[in-house]
């Protein structure tokens, strides 16, 4: 599955490389340069940090989906009780 992004948070990224290099690197990067660095790190790197990012998901979800119980539980026979109370 390919990792799509906007072209605005394509553009950011991009803009984000740059200065990276420009602050951290002994040489700047160009923009072109900076695209294909993205588009190499979303192919080759993306994969696992979505895969990591869809583990956390199914794990909270399967987490929540053990207290549904709790949350949503009813006591069976209860219509007797409540006269049984009041005796």
């Amino acid at each position: 599955m390919a990792i799509d992004i906007s072209k605005e948070a394509r553009k950011q990224a991009i803009t984000s490389i740059e200065r990276y290099f420009r602050e951290n690197m002994d040489e700047p990067i160009g923009n072109l340069a900076a695209g294909a660095l993205l588009g190499f790190f979303l192919e080759e790197v993306g994969p696992l940090v979505y895969n990591q990012a869809v583990t956390d998901v199914q794990d909270r979800l399967q987490a929540r989906v053990m207290e549904v119980d709790l949350e949503v539980h009813e006591d069976e026979f209860q219509y007797w009780r409540k006269f049984d109370k009041k005796r």
